[in-house]
């Protein structure tokens, strides 16, 4: 008998992930876009998928209140207009277990492709399975700097994906110092794509953190518009790049969207303007 808890925010008895409130603000805005994604484009676009290649186990509950929230994937599943396809991807077979289990409960079960494994090395065979003549979403959003740049690549070869991606600018400022003198790869470097983040980071250190991060988002703007996507530097909007904090206010990363497409990128600033409380965002 399935469980008519699994997709809902209520606890359901199997694994959630623990996080800050800063989760439910991040996802509020993922659902948001979901939104007006898939209202604006279902009767368009015959084929529409949505990529989490970071899933986790479909619930969260928030640290200090205990409040469960729906993650990224569940609320995928479950907006008004459901997309056609989904791929969902976890390292952690736990996390895939507790998310099966909850997507038995949809009707739309049949939709979902379920992995367990490295993101960063499943990609190009989630890729091979989209349709090019398809319209599709990516969130990128590991809990930590695990996302590499040689899968931005990857998506970034198909016509058309939408990219909503986690940029950890806390765990950059953590790592970049010890990565500098590292003779092996590290996770920033994967990040990047490249060691070309070091003169960025060592003209940069010395002075406000928030002026580092934003040459060094600028310098990953730059390899998304190399990759064909478009519109990344209007900034001219406020808000472009939602920033998540601790409950202590420390600047903990932000949202950055690609599209190719401009509409794509008008729908990112609809719901950008606005933060989840509904005022307008600060830069």
């Amino acid at each position: 008998m399935q469980n008519n808890k699994f997709l809902l925010p209520e606890e359901d008895g199997l694994r959630v992930r623990e996080s800050g409130r800063w989760a439910r603000e991040k996802l509020n805005y993922l659902e948001r876009y979901i939104g007006i994604f898939e209202t604006s484009m279902r009767n368009k676009w015959s084929s529409r998928n949505y990529i989490d290649l970071f899933s986790g186990p479909g619930k969260i509950r928030e640290r200090k209140t205990g409040a469960i929230s729906l993650g990224s994937p569940l609320i995928a599943l479950t907006t008004k207009y459901p997309f056609t396809g989904y791929y969902f991807v976890d390292l952690n077979p736990d996390e895939i277990e507790a998310l099966e289990k909850r997507i038995s409960a949809s009707q739309d079960a049949s939709r979902v492709n379920i992995q367990v494994g490295d993101a960063n090395t499943l990609i190009q065979s989630i890729v091979d399975e989209i349709p090019q003549s398809s319209l599709n979403l990516a969130f990128l959003d590991p809990e930590g700097i695990d996302l590499k740049w040689s899968t931005v690549e990857t998506l970034a070869s198909h016509q058309r994906i939408d990219l909503i991606i986690h940029y950890p600018q806390m765990g950059l400022s953590r790592s970049m110092p010890n990565s500098i003198d590292s003779k092996e790869q590290t996770k920033v470097d994967g990040f990047f794509g490249n060691q070309d983040w070091i003169p960025i980071f060592e003209k940069n250190r010395s002075g406000e953190e928030k002026y580092l991060h934003r040459k060094l988002m600028d310098h990953y703007k730059g390899r998304l518009c190399a990759l064909g996507y478009k519109d990344v530097f209007r900034d001219d909007e406020v808000g472009i790049e939602p920033l998540m904090s601790t409950e202590d206010n420390a600047p903990l990363y932000r949202l950055l969207f690609a599209s190719k497409h401009p509409l794509g990128n008008d729908f990112w600033r609809k719901i950008t303007t606005k933060n989840p409380h509904g005022q307008r965002r600060l830069l």
